[in-house]
């Protein structure tokens, strides 16, 4: 009986570290979309404050490859990201779309992009978070490309740093491209 009880801790310990070394080694930004090698969902998103034209599937799904970053004036993360946005947006010769998240107010976005520079060909207001939820969103900044087919072919949960911009964001854009 004694046995079978300082056997039981052990046991579990072994099992709980077991879990822990096979996942040491996985990357935390890679998070499994169901919606990858899908169309992306329909949407129509007004435009902000003071531009005429809002964003839309349509948009993003114009036979070329495109790029959606899902970003907001309150996050932190976004900030950083953003040289790295505009970067991008120059460097990948494709269009590259915003989704503003859920602004308090609409005017937020202006203000932030007025600030930090607008790398988007439109940018649409996701005020309610709903076409967020449809693109499976678990926060910003969140970044997805699009091939020529209107198809989800990539998701980066979190800020687009350097590397993930030089290692994966321009390669399967190139690769998608070809």
């Amino acid at each position: 009986m004694r046995f079978s009880i300082a056997v039981i801790p052990l046991v579990l310990f072994a099992a709980l570290a077991g879990v822990f070394l096979m996942n040491i080694d996985k990357d935390s930004s890679v998070v499994p979309s169901v919606l990858i090698d899908k169309p992306a969902p329909e949407f129509s998103l007004p435009p902000l404050p003071g531009r005429e034209a809002g964003l839309s599937r349509a948009d993003v799904t114009k036979g070329e490859v495109s790029v959606l970053n899902v970003f907001a004036s309150w996050c932190i993360p976004c900030r950083a990201e953003h040289p790295l946005i505009k970067r991008l947006s120059r460097e990948a010769d494709v269009p590259v779309y915003g989704l503003n998240y859920k602004e308090k107010d609409p005017q937020d976005g202006v203000k932030w992009l007025a600030e930090l520079g607008d790398p988007y060909a439109a940018v649409g207001m996701d005020l309610s978070g709903r076409t967020g939820i449809d693109f499976g969103v678990y926060g910003v900044p969140e970044t997805f490309i699009i091939d020529g087919a209107g198809q989800i072919r990539y998701k980066h949960v979190g800020p687009v740093t350097a590397d993930v911009l030089e290692d994966v964001l321009l390669p399967k854009i190139a690769e998608l491209k070809e």
